[in-house]
């Protein structure tokens, strides 16, 4: 089956193209060597595979997500390259082209977001650009389909009609295209390389990527190994990336066209004197999430969960007894079913309205564009703790799940800097608490859901900062490394890629209800319904009462007086969604409606804003500790990550009881 490989800088649209292009979109196992899933789909009404490879700004890895480009250069051996540039970045994205074009495997090039360049003062002539560069050009649009399925026939084309393009040659100083024609010669006759891979290979090795001195070194590549010192010596590397710089320049004004900029890019440089402010930057990052929070809990979001609630806790709960009753299911059985997993798993499920509202809110401001500005006001925020913002990045991701968002720290280049990052993930605030937040500001922060849910998050963030600073002094991390990104236009967002991302983000919640939530619910009803004299009617008997009453001293400090509490609050370690399943089944609840009246006898609103802190910071989830594990390779750092985020929790949640006691 033909292969062809999307490669491309970040930020080019690849991923929106990668979707539109292919039937489907799937994650198939890991790369060799690299814990980086793979993502595979077959181009549209056809046998073709399509593997979209991380996006990448040279062959030269630094981050373990670029490794894989190169690494599947070297041993994927692809039929056909698409590199998917974003047409109004052309200089920066033909970086990496030249180096794709050179490997000698056929590339198209698409030029992406082609709608973005039209609008700006500047325009190419395609030909002459595809004169220049030895290849297709195609023009496309991925968000509004533009160019697609043109792009697919011709994909489909150049593996079963036309003859392969010859791979570049770009001339190179005198000396260093010396080196490369006595190198490659003695590649070909020594070890069988074609010709355009001896010298693409070579090219590489002068160019000191690491991944080709190792792939040099393991198959003993003489002709390379015994001149690297004579490479590096006369600064090859600096010479071709010149040379390559120079010929982009002279081929982008050979194909540079005067084009008249329109209303929208006017518009979109109008925005951004705003919101890329200095100063007004970030009140205006804070303005924009304090009306997502308004969005998810006080004007769609919470009224569409509480009917939901209703509907579970009233026709579905009570439909269900009846039905058991009449079946003649044991007692103990229909409790389980309806006590245990409907009040249970349903009353999460309940709060899916909140929190798909919330991962649409984020669809919509990355798909507009929003996103990038974030990072990039962020970015002078996070210089100040030794990081920048791309650091950042990882934690806006974290706001939907803790595991993706550490999983995405591998695209920072400096070590100590990932490792910060990753140690300060757990502390952003992910969709798995936001129903415990939400039937505790129901129960006493009814009139500022918003702004009180807003400060939760935004005290995460501070938590993660202050952590940063001190990780920064004790690694002895010196200096900042550098931060790029692109500021796409701005967009209207498009209806179906708001609701597919909303799916995306949002599905892993209604996953874990099937999975670990039901799990959770199970053992808890279990342990609130079974002892060491076997099953109990009264829940004070029961397993679950007796380690919540052994724990209760260690959360009195925090103003928790029940030891439903406490036993609810283990079962967070599992899955922080399951702590309200938990407390509706430790309290008999068949809702949640009944549970926020009952807290009013539990908490004043101090000790419940106390408690919510905690249930912020406190232990991350099994998920997250094993992706912890699995991202840095250490046990030692996910034990720590366990230790210190629960002495956080609580030291900050006392310090808020304790002190806030005096004055309340």
């Amino acid at each position: 089956m033909a292969t062809v490989a999307l490669l491309g800088n970040p930020n080019t649209g690849k991923t929106t193209l990668f979707n539109e292009l292919t039937d489907k979109y799937a994650y198939v196992g890991n790369w060799t060597g690299v814990t980086v899933d793979k993502k595979m789909g077959t181009l549209r009404h056809t046998k073709i595979a399509v593997v979209d490879l991380p996006g990448v700004y040279s062959l030269n890895p630094i981050t373990k997500d670029e490794s894989v480009a190169i690494e599947y250069l070297l041993h994927g051996d692809p039929d056909l390259i698409l590199n998917v540039t974003n047409a109004s970045q052309l200089k920066r994205n033909l970086l990496l082209t030249i180096e794709l074009l050179e490997f000698g495997t056929p590339v198209i090039i698409a030029l992406n977001m082609i709608d973005d360049l039209n609008r700006t003062n500047v325009t190419y002539d395609l030909p002459t650009l595809a004169q220049r560069l030895h290849c297709q050009l195609k023009a496309t649009n991925a968000r509004n389909k533009k160019g697609v399925a043109q792009l697919r026939d011709d994909l489909v084309a150049s593996l079963t009609e036309l003859p392969p393009a010859a791979a570049l040659h770009i001339t190179y100083p005198t000396l260093v295209e010396q080196g490369i024609t006595q190198a490659a010669k003695k590649l070909a006759a020594e070890h069988g390389m074609t010709p355009d891979f001896a010298r693409w290979l070579t090219i590489q090795f002068m160019n000191q990527n690491q991944t080709i001195r190792a792939y040099a070194q393991a198959h003993d590549l003489k002709p390379l190994l015994q001149s690297a010192p004579f490479y590096d010596a006369q600064n090859f590397e600096n010479q071709i990336f010149t040379t390559r710089l120079t010929f982009i320049e002279d081929t982008l004004a050979a194909a540079r066209r005067q084009n008249t900029p329109t209303s929208q890019s006017e518009l979109t440089n109008q925005i951004d004197r705003w919101v890329t402010h200095p100063l007004l930057g970030l009140p205006i990052f804070v303005v924009i999430f304090y009306l997502m929070f308004k969005l998810s809990f006080d004007w769609i979001g919470t009224p569409l969960s509480d009917g939901l609630n209703a509907l579970v806790s009233g026709p579905i709960s009570h439909g269900a007894n009846s039905l058991l009753t009449s079946l003649g299911a044991l007692p103990f059985l229909k409790s389980l079913i309806v006590d245990g997993v409907i009040a249970g798993v349903g009353g999460v499920l309940t709060f899916m309205p909140q929190i798909f509202v919330l991962f649409a809110c984020i669809s919509i401001l990355e798909d507009s564009g929003y996103m990038a500005r974030a990072a990039l006001v962020t970015d002078r925020l996070m210089q100040m703790i030794g990081l920048n913002g791309k650091s950042f990045i990882p934690l806006i991701i974290g706001f939907g799940c803790n595991v993706t968002g550490i999983m995405a720290t591998r695209t920072i280049e400096q070590p100590k800097e990932r490792l910060i990052t990753t140690l300060i993930s757990p502390f952003m605030s992910c969709s798995a608490r936001l129903p415990i937040y939400s039937l505790f500001v129901a129960a006493f922060f009814a009139r500022n859901q918003a702004l009180v849910v807003l400060s939760i998050y935004f005290l995460g963030i501070a938590v993660a900062l202050i952590m940063a600073k001190v990780y920064q002094l004790v690694f002895k991390v010196k200096g900042n490394s550098n931060f790029m990104i692109e500021l796409p236009q701005y967009h209207l967002p498009r209806p179906d890629i708001i609701l597919q991302g909303t799916w995306d983000k949002g599905k892993g919640f209604v996953k874990k209800a099937g999975t670990i939530i039901f799990a959770g619910t199970v053992l808890i009803w279990l342990l609130s319904n079974l002892s060491f004299h076997g099953p109990v009617t009264d829940i004070d008997q029961s397993f679950a009462a007796d380690l919540g009453r052994w724990l209760l001293p260690v959360f009195a400090p925090l103003g928790v007086g029940s030891w439903e509490i406490v036993s609810a609050l283990l079962t967070g370690i599992m899955a922080k969604e399951v702590i309200s399943s938990s407390m509706i089944i430790l309290f008999h609840f068949t809702g949640r409606t009944a549970l926020v009246a009952t807290f009013a006898n539990l908490f004043t609103p101090l000790s419940a804003y106390a408690l919510l802190v905690f249930i912020l910071l406190y232990i991350p989830c099994f998920s997250t500790l094993a992706t912890i594990k699995a991202e840095t390779g250490s046990t030692k750092w996910t034990i720590y990550s366990a230790v210190s985020s629960f002495i956080i929790a609580y030291g900050l949640a006392f310090l808020i009881y304790q002190i806030g006691s005096l004055f309340i």
